[in-house]
């Protein structure tokens, strides 16, 4: 009887070891954010910035982390996700950020229909790397469009941002810093643009 008892009790334990073994790890979820800004002075300042279109590669355009492992290699870890689009929380954060550096416009984050003047900005981010030790590589080209002006003012910037610490959210903080440099870039070309 005392044998059968140990017996079913060693049973018991051993399924919940087994049943907590099989626990899947649970995802985390991450989200770009705006730096702080200092407020831009120009003698002449934007009324509107639109966000026209935000693209980016398609490698990395999907809910899981892509880390670059080698030149050749990446490895896309499911448990660490982006809460929402990549494309959506880079429109987001540009846009907060210009709206902190020109905080006398209205400055959309989504498409505007072409009627009302605005200046107005596509980013076609070319790569977007994540590496968890040696932080992220950002290449953009940007194009602007001024009311009433025919043509566009291009760019293109490369930006490499170290991590501060281990982990992800260190990671997630080295792209907003990246995109905080990248607000800075446009800001100085649609005020260049404004003057004209």
């Amino acid at each position: 009887m005392m044998r059968r008892v140990c017996l079913l009790m060693l049973m018991a334990v051993s399924m919940i070891v087994l049943a907590a073994c099989a626990r899947s790890p649970r995802a985390e979820f991450y989200t770009l954010s705006a730096e702080p800004m200092d407020r831009l002075v120009a003698p002449v300042m934007p009324a509107a910035i639109v966000i026209d279109t935000i693209t980016v590669p398609d490698l990395v355009n999907r809910p899981q982390f892509v880390l670059r492992i080698s030149q050749s290699q990446v490895r896309i870890d499911e448990f660490a996700r982006w809460a929402e689009p990549l494309k959506n929380q880079i429109a987001g954060v540009l846009a907060a950020n210009l709206a902190e550096l020109f905080p006398d416009a209205v400055v959309f984050g989504f498409p505007q229909p072409a009627g009302k003047p605005a200046v107005r900005l596509s980013v076609d981010v070319q790569i977007f790397d994540s590496s968890i030790s040696e932080g992220t590589l950002m290449v953009a080209l940007w194009s602007i469009r001024y009311p009433g002006v025919t043509g566009a003012t291009d760019g293109k910037i490369a930006l490499h941002e170290q991590v501060s610490g281990p982990g992800y959210d260190a990671l997630v903080d080295a792209h907003s810093r990246a995109l905080a440099m990248l607000s800075r870039e446009i800001s100085q070309a649609i005020i260049s643009g404004t003057k004209k």
